[in-house]
């Protein structure tokens, strides 16, 4: 998880750098800056896709020497994880896998290139990307070849990429929010003991959702189309990824893991009718997140209500 966001984050902000600045050297052009344009732009294709290269290798190289250097064992081999942090991080995989699928298809639609062949240059970046992640935990003597990482990632990017070729737009967006958990001090070599390492590796303050629009569902309906209901999914007393319980040696309190699933409201800010296009470019992009709202919550068998969940 904390390899796969920290790799989402550099590509938005490196990408979508990258490609931007490549429209500088365009001598003519009918569209704005922020605008798609409106048949095939060459400079904007090949600023894309040395960002797409330059992103991939850069990270690859500094995931070698930072993430890998002290774990390889020089063999291939196999890692079952399914089980693991009550799939926490399978679902990480998901949101994560959909988000490289969408911003790479995103930057090339707005290059120029058609939609249907953005989303499948999408689609190949994802997987590719991912893959190439797989392929370098296989040979790490302390992780392995998930069957079930590539699995999630497929998930992932084919969720975005059907949407697109069914609906030719995004009706059901998975989204991400974090609050910190009292867990991580308990273990914070696993957990994380800072807020940023927290971020990325406590399961028990990170909630993966799933918001859609009944508007985007129904003909003539009255409700506006950023409104959304979501449906959200968390861990709770997790505090070892492969064993139910965890017993605090300091204190004598035993944790039992317990899954959590919720119900709130949400926004779609891509459907927010913004007329500038350079602000409707960048409000899109909160859509990574879950914004908090009343929430509504099931744990062991127990509702549990939240006037402000984030």
């Amino acid at each position: 998880m904390l390899k796969l966001l920290t790799v989402l984050l550099l590509s938005t902000f490196s990408m979508t750098a990258t490609a931007q600045d490549s429209i500088s050297i365009s001598p003519r052009r009918e569209y704005g800056f922020f605008e798609k344009a409106t048949s095939p732009n060459k400079n904007r294709i090949i600023g894309v896709s040395s960002s797409v290269g330059s992103v991939w290798a850069g990270s690859m190289i500094a995931l070698q020497t930072v993430w890998y250097a002290d774990g390889s064992n020089g063999s291939f081999q196999f890692f079952d994880d399914s089980r693991n942090w009550l799939q926490m991080d399978k679902i990480g995989h998901v949101y994560t896998a959909y988000q490289l699928n969408g911003l790479t298809s995103d930057l090339y639609q707005w290059s120029g290139v058609n939609q249907k062949t953005s989303t499948w240059i999408g689609f190949g970046v994802s997987m590719g990307y991912q893959t190439t992640l797989e392929v370098l935990d296989g040979f790490s003597g302390e992780w392995g070849w998930s069957w079930a990482d590539f699995a999630s990632n497929m998930v992932g990017s084919s969720l975005y990429t059907a949407q697109e070729l069914l609906w030719k737009e995004q009706r059901i967006l998975p989204k991400f929010s974090y609050s910190p958990s009292p867990f991580a001090e308990i273990r914070p070599e696993v957990l994380g003991s800072s807020f940023t390492e927290s971020l990325l590796k406590d399961y028990n303050g990170q909630t993966y959702w799933l918001s859609f629009s009944p508007a985007r569902f129904l003909k003539n309906s009255k409700i506006p189309k950023w409104a959304c209901f979501s449906f959200g999914y968390s861990a709770h007393e997790k505090l070892v990824g492969s064993e139910p319980t965890y017993l605090d040696a300091s204190t004598g309190i035993t944790y039992n893991e317990q899954r959590e699933f919720l119900f709130s409201l949400d926004i779609d800010f891509s459907q927010i009718p913004i007329k500038r296009p350079w602000l409707k470019a960048i409000v899109k992009q909160l859509n990574y997140l879950k914004i908090p709202f009343p929430t509504v919550m099931l744990r062991d068998g127990k509702l549990v209500g939240s006037p402000f969940y984030f």
